[in-house]
C-alpha cells in the first residue's frame, strides 16, 4: 500500500468527514473507496467505448431485420 498527500478545499475535507462517521469508516477508507468507484467507472467507460467500436452498422441491420415487425403488446405502445 503506498501514502499519498492530497490537498483538499476545508468545505470538501469537512464533508468527507461527515460522510466517512456516518458510514462508520475512516476518511482514508472514504476516499480509497471514493477513487476505486472513479477508477471503476473509467474503465467500464473505456471498455463500452472499445466494444462499441467493434460494432458494424451491418451486423446490426441484419439483427433488426430478424426482429419480427408487429405491433408492441397491450399496455406497452410508445407514448
Amino acid at each position: 500500500m503506498s501514502a499519498l498527500t492530497v490537498r483538499l478545499p476545508n468545505s470538501v475535507h469537512q464533508k468527507i468527514k461527515e460522510l466517512a462517521e456516518r458510514d462508520d469508516i475512516s476518511v482514508n477508507q472514504f476516499i480509497a473507496s471514493a477513487a476505486a468507484e472513479k477508477l471503476a467507472s473509467v474503465l467500464t467507460l473505456d471498455y463500452l467505448k472499445s466494444e462499441a467500436a467493434k460494432g458494424q452498422r451491418a451486423d446490426f441491420e441484419h439483427f433488426l431485420g430478424l426482429a419480427p415487425d408487429v405491433p408492441p403488446p397491450a399496455g406497452d405502445e410508445p407514448a
